[in-house]
């Protein structure tokens, strides 16, 4: 006679939910947004009340994404997830993971690992940039059929809002591939150029120059090559970002297939910003309703596993 182990309700869960084999959402909202004075994720850009962070989740959903890992800081957490439980879809799979420490992006994706499916690959987003549903979807296709890692490629021109300075990343493109990644800082337009202010050359750039604006896709296994790198580094000189990891590691943990697209990226760094933003989008376009979501925040101490509390398909 043969006897039938009964699955666990997560176990089953993830085999209804094709959640296994989908690539996940890591949202980094842990930023204390010194410049822009406020929770920037929980900014109002939306003609129905939505913030960045909905339209951010209503792309990714657009996409194809169902789980996301939203990686907070202990201040602004609390009320991020508060307005999360209030608004978002409750067939999404949630999870908040606290960052406790200002230690960089790399830090922020470290912590989010206690959250994702081991062999998984994931996506990384800001939760300060809209990113568009070309780019999202070109990169949730890429990871889903071709399992390897990835950075989203904006033309400046599509990636820059306003005349104030910012910082940009500019990628040098190999056969598709990523060969480098030079921070440019002090980014600002002037007419049909961008000119920078950060005594490099070249001290202007054209409007087709690729950009990274931080979404890329990993596979799991680039964790070990994360955490050797973060133990590695000096954080009484500066933070450890994922362009410094990726630069650092593109002639050999890291294959980085390049996907450039249309889309055109809308973030919020001043304050002054945000009613440029809020003319850019076309909020009829993306309306997120308000439906009550049952989420609630993983609030782990430092080096202890996440306890992952689901909604809607995905049970716990």
């Amino acid at each position: 006679m043969t006897t039938t182990t009964k699955k666990s309700r997560v176990e089953r869960s993830i085999n209804f939910h094709p959640a296994n084999t989908r690539p996940a959402l890591v949202i980094m909202a842990a930023g204390r947004a010194r410049r822009y004075g406020a929770i920037k994720p929980l900014a109002p850009v939306g003609l129905n009340g939505e913030v960045l962070i909905d339209l951010i989740a209503q792309e990714a959903l657009t996409a194809g994404f169902r789980e996301f890992v939203i990686v907070v800081n202990e201040q602004s957490g609390p009320v991020i997830a508060e307005h999360i439980r209030r608004r978002w879809w409750s067939k999404l799979s949630v999870t908040l993971v606290i960052q406790s420490t200002t230690n960089g992006t790399m830090g922020a994706v470290l912590a989010a690992k206690q959250a994702l499916l081991p062999g998984r690959c994931f996506a990384v987003a800001n939760a300060d940039d809209l990113y568009g549903v070309h780019a999202m979807t070109s990169l949730f296709e890429h990871l889903r059929d071709e399992r390897t890692s990835a950075a989203v490629g904006y033309q400046i021109g599509n990636a820059v809002v306003g005349e104030r300075p910012v910082n940009r990343g500019t990628c040098e493109v190999t056969n598709g591939r990523l060969s480098n990644v030079v921070e440019r800082r002090g980014v600002r337009k002037v007419g049909g150029a961008f000119l920078v202010d950060d005594c490099q050359a070249p001290e202007t750039l054209s409007g087709d120059t690729i950009v990274s604006m931080n979404l890329w896709g990993f596979k799991y296994d680039v964790f070990k090559t994360m955490k050797a790198a973060y133990d590695a580094h000096d954080f009484t000189a500066a933070e450890l970002n994922l362009p410094e990891f990726v630069n650092a590691n593109l002639d050999g943990a890291l294959d980085v297939k390049v996907l450039e697209t249309t889309s055109r990226c809308i973030g919020v760094t001043h304050p002054q910003d945000l009613a440029e933003v809020q003319n850019i989008l076309n909020p009829n376009a993306v309306v997120v309703a308000p439906v009550v979501a049952r989420i609630e925040v993983v609030t782990t101490a430092e080096n202890e596993p996440a306890v992952e509390i689901k909604s809607g398909l995905v049970l716990v």
